[in-house]
């Protein structure tokens, strides 16, 4: 019962508003003060909308007068720090190490020694090469010496077979005797080449033994393991007695300063970014950073179609660190915005989002925007002209066309 009476009385209330004031009226003691509430009523109806001079109805509504600034359209990524440079370094032969280790997170230079392995026979094998090559060394003037006196018999056996020739057309000599001088000549060429053979023999065995002391010597220098560059120690180096094979660990260094960050742009952003633009990133300890742009690929993630950027940050005193996460902004150019409140934001029925502005035939009408970026003053929108008049008050009650009466904040501020 107490519902229905509820429901009855919102009714009157509401749909019979105007009966039930005819009711009431015939039981008031007051005429004047039934005309006062019937006024009071009339002002209520008439606050926001009120006939204008030619009898057409007007909205109040309140409005700001916009200028664009130009702002700053920064690339907003999530990405990463990452060392500069970081080698695992590895043993390229076999043996114990001798050396003590370096613990991790060492500071070490370029070229220090971080890890010895053990001579062992090496020193032999080296001081065998050396003696080989000293013996085909000493073979080399041998040689030359036997194509010098080669050489002298060949001219000796020229001259003989030319006097021979000559005697023997002139009926001097014999034609055996020519015969015998003719085959001394071919017989001394035949030496000469031998000669000249063992000459490049010679010569060749001295090559073979310098090869053979260039790697005794290169097998020895591989026994010292030393920083690539300068840099941290990730890891221990190989424990002492450890022993090392080719391709094991000797210890992992990483380069710090300069850090890199590293962030991957999406495809329809990419073109915003170029290499030397200034970018700063805000880390996860709360540490923010500034530095360039170093490098943007030119080819995209099969998976993710972003394009990966990098950039370089100082680091000197090497507080930050590799794998760190990192928000990261990139400079780009700036484009005009208007910064207005986000409560004027609105929606047309297709459901766009925009502002309702005023004409210079004070009507009101829709204009789509598109929403740069938020900020603690309001937002930051683009697509309306240079200078407009924003409605920030009452837009919702309006439509294109409507004729609105506005009174601006500047005014009332």
């Amino acid at each position: 019962m107490t519902a229905v009476i509820v429901c009855a009385v919102l009714y009157m209330v509401i749909l019979e508003r105007d009966r039930l004031v005819e009711f009431a009226a015939g039981f008031s003691a007051d005429p004047a003060e039934d005309a006062a509430t019937g006024d009071m009523a009339e002002d209520a109806e008439t606050l926001e909308i009120a006939p204008d001079e030619t009898g057409a109805h007007v909205v109040h509504v309140v409005a700001r007068r916009s200028e664009s600034a130009i702002a700053e359209n920064a690339v907003r990524l999530r990405g990463r720090t990452e060392a500069l440079r970081q080698v695992n370094v590895q043993s390229e032969t076999s043996g114990l190490i001798i050396s003590p280790p370096i613990r991790a997170g060492a500071f070490v230079e370029a070229g220090q020694l971080m890890c010895e392995i053990d001579m062992g026979t090496r020193g032999a094998a080296l001081a065998e090469a050396e003696a080989r090559l000293a013996e085909a060394q000493s073979r080399l003037p041998e040689s030359e010496a036997r194509l010098a006196e080669s050489r002298a018999q060949l001219t000796a056996a020229e001259i003989d077979n030319n006097a021979a020739s000559r005697l023997s057309e002139s009926g001097f000599a014999s034609e055996t005797r020519a015969a015998t001088t003719a085959a001394t000549v071919s017989a001394a060429v035949a030496a000469i080449q031998s000669a000249e053979a063992g000459v490049e023999a010679a010569r060749s065995g001295i090559r073979s033994a310098e090869a053979g002391v260039d790697q005794a010597r290169e097998e020895i220098s591989r026994l010292q393991i030393r920083a690539p560059f300068e840099g941290l120690l990730e890891s221990d180096t190989a424990e002492l007695g450890s022993l090392m094979q080719p391709g094991a660990l000797c210890a992992t260094v990483i380069q710090l300063d300069p850090i890199k960050l590293v962030g991957f742009v999406p495809e329809a952003q990419v073109d915003r970014v170029e290499i030397g633009a200034p970018a700063g990133a805000r880390l996860a300890s709360g540490r923010e950073v500034q530095g360039e742009v170093i490098f943007l690929s030119r080819s995209a993630d099969l998976q993710t179609r972003t394009f990966r950027v990098e950039i370089e940050v100082d680091n000197a005193d090497l507080a930050i660190r590799d794998g760190q996460t990192a928000d990261i902004l990139i400079s780009t150019d700036g484009i005009p915005a208007h910064l207005l409140p986000s409560s004027a934001l609105t929606l047309n029925d297709a459901g766009a989002l925009g502002v309702r502005v005023v004409t210079e035939e004070t009507e009101a009408l829709f204009m789509p925007v598109t929403m740069l970026r938020d900020t603690a003053r309001g937002v930051l929108l683009t697509g309306l002209p240079d200078q407009v008049d924003v409605i920030t008050v009452g837009q919702e009650f309006v439509t294109d066309g409507v004729a609105v009466e506005v009174t601006y904040e500047e005014l009332t501020q």
